[in-house]
């Protein structure tokens, strides 16, 4: 039996497949765009561009596994 799921998934490879490397790059950049958009105006009162940037890149950051080298080295 055939998913639907499926058929969708392997449509959007054979797409993105087809894509040039500059233009895999541009939607890239477009989909970044566009989530950093979408949490920027989902944040309560709306965050501008560059604090929604910093708040993401802060949350990143703060996933990550401590790193005693990188700490010595920053201070």
């Amino acid at each position: 039996m055939v998913r639907v799921a499926d058929v969708l998934r392997s449509e959007e490879r054979r797409a993105l497949a087809a894509l040039e490397p500059g233009e895999r790059v541009a939607l890239a950049l477009r989909l970044g765009a566009r989530d950093l958009e979408s949490f920027r105006l989902a944040q309560a009162p709306a965050l501008d561009a560059v604090l929604a940037d910093r708040a993401l890149r802060r949350r990143r950051q703060l996933a990550r596994r401590p790193s005693r080298c990188l700490q010595e080295l920053i201070g």
